[in-house]
């Protein structure tokens, strides 16, 4: 069956949540946001690219950083409404410049931090 992005369901800011995980590892990186045009150029290109809110334009990850997500694989949940990449992920995922934006746990009411800034 060919893949038709129409069939993907936006929020009332035509904006889907993207999950990305590391392809080898498996850790999840980051959640970030697409629009229609960043799910087409993420699949056109193979270089992922979200849909930045607070600067209202294209955000290919890595594109400042050189902290670049190649794309591995693109999957849609049941629901059509949430993305999963699955990535090879050069450098840091996390714009503190730590390998995943999850780097704060909650044990026993506490945050504990799981990870250091890379150097």
């Amino acid at each position: 069956m060919h893949f038709d992005p129409a069939s993907l369901i936006f929020n009332q800011a035509g904006l889907i949540p993207v999950i990305a995980q590391d392809a080898a590892s498996h850790e999840v990186l980051m959640m970030a946001w697409m629009n229609a045009e960043a799910v087409a150029r993420t699949l056109e290109t193979g270089r992922v690219t979200y849909w930045s809110r607070s600067r209202q334009s294209f955000w290919v990850k890595g594109e400042s950083s050189g902290h670049v997500q190649k794309l591995v694989d693109f999957r849609v949940d049941c629901d059509r409404d949430c993305l999963l990449v699955l990535v090879d992920q050069t450098g840091p995922a996390c714009h503190t410049n730590r390998r995943s934006c999850f780097y704060t746990a909650v044990r026993d009411g506490d945050e504990v931090e799981l990870m250091k800034p890379v150097e």
